[in-house]
């Protein structure tokens, strides 16, 4: 990244679009210089089911950005769920130009950019290239090769592509809110720095992000991102049924979510009576046991952790995750969903304690997380979206140009 690189992240959830602006400073930090966020009913499961309203609230909000930036915004970089991802593994042997004086920048990109020549089916397109590990001629294992006095080295790295037709719509909706996508990037790879410890970083790790409407899954051994997918259930699943089963409304269905949530009604200290002020039903009060309550949101936690064990054990990875990482605002306001996901997937799991995750307004953590993951990207000439101040014009870039413009210095 290059100093003064102006970095738009975009995230589009269930029920929000949320928007993050950061600017590289001179110590080649990024400083968060503006946010905004407008609620947005178009994505369901994943989908975007309305692209009007979808094309509205991200219209919106980026208007509402600018006006406290004083920019005029022209293209963004943009989360995808993990259902849409495909990861293949590559790595690629390479010649350094000129052994005796160390391997160059040129050599590194160079082989980056090898790793990407693969065969895409039809259905995908290329959306990310993430370098993972590098090798000398020795075996040594080095986090940067440049300048290393070796004959050959290897670039271990994935190639992350994504479904055509989901990159198609979400391209043709940011063409008509009048955003160019700058690149498209994992939800889940891009908040692993975030959720994750320094130790983490470098164990086998499952990252779990359990949403309102939607669980993530992210798998890394090490470095290496090894299986992404989403699975359509999450906290708002859970209310659905409090709201369902007690025939209440959904506020207070939240509410009590909130304030008696629980994942497991083994560990009820004292089973409280909790009066139903909507109750729908032809008394015009309810009363009903704490424990009733409880025993409805473990059924659901249950679900959401088997649905998980079922799709990693399918994919044959389970043996290999070490831990569980549990996050998401769909989550980890319900007290012992750590030992609910332990006993469903018998694999330790607990709740994330980042260093940075604390800092940041839950509602934000997915588009700060992009845009600190655009500006970390290694041998990058420039990260910067399309900025200027408040002009019309229009900088328009194909997203596979943009994606050059990762590696190319």
């Amino acid at each position: 990244m290059a100093i003064g690189d102006i970095i738009v992240g975009i995230d589009i959830g269930t029920s929000k679009v949320n928007v993050v602006v950061g600017e590289v400073n001179n110590f080649n930090q990024v400083e968060f210089i503006a946010t905004s966020e407008c609620k947005c009913f178009g994505m369901k499961k994943s989908k975007i089911t309305d692209e009007e309203e979808v094309i509205a609230a991200i219209s919106k909000a980026i208007s509402e950005v600018e006006d406290v930036a004083n920019l005029k915004i022209h293209s963004a970089y943009v989360t995808i769920p993990g259902k849409y991802i495909t990861i293949v593994q590559n790595s690629i042997l390479k010649e350094a130009k000129d052994k005796y004086a160390g391997i160059s920048t040129k050599d590194v990109i160079s082989a980056i950019m090898q790793v990407k020549d693969i065969d895409i089916p039809e259905d995908k397109v290329l959306i990310d290239i993430v370098a993972s590990e590098f090798s000398l001629d020795n075996g040594r294992i080095i986090d940067d090769p440049v300048g290393s006095l070796s004959s050959t080295f290897t670039v271990k790295g994935q190639v992350i592509l994504a479904d055509k037709a989901y990159v198609k719509q979400l391209t043709n909706v940011f063409k008509k809110a009048n955003i160019e996508i700058d690149g498209i990037v994992s939800n889940v790879l891009a908040e692993r720095q975030l959720i994750l410890d320094k130790n983490e970083l470098k164990d086998n790790i499952m990252i779990l992000d359990i949403g309102a409407s939607n669980t993530d899954i992210g798998v890394f051994e090490g470095e290496t991102f090894v299986y992404n997918n989403t699975i359509p259930l999450g906290g708002d699943n859970i209310t659905s049924d409090i709201a369902y089963v007690f025939n209440i409304s959904e506020e207070e269905a939240d509410r009590l979510k909130k304030q008696y949530g629980l994942a497991l009604k083994s560990f009820i200290d004292n089973d409280t009576d909790i009066i139903l002020n909507t109750y729908k039903g032809e008394e015009r009060t309810k009363t009903i046991k704490s424990s009733q309550l409880i025993e409805v949101i473990e059924a659901r936690v249950e679900e959401i952790f088997s649905l998980v064990n079922k799709n990693i054990s399918n994919e044959g990875i389970k043996s290999n995750i070490n831990n569980v990482i549990l996050t998401g605002q769909g989550i980890t306001n319900i007290n012992k969903s750590d030992v609910a996901g332990k006993i469903t997937l018998n694999i330790p799991v607990k709740i994330s304690t980042g260093r940075l995750i604390s800092t940041i307004k839950p509602n934000f953590r997915s588009s700060y997380a992009l845009v600190k993951y655009i500006a970390s990207r290694p041998y990058a000439k420039t990260v910067s979206s399309s900025i200027d101040a408040k002009t019309e014009g229009n900088f328009l870039k194909t997203v596979m140009e943009r994606i050059k413009e990762f590696f190319y210095s």
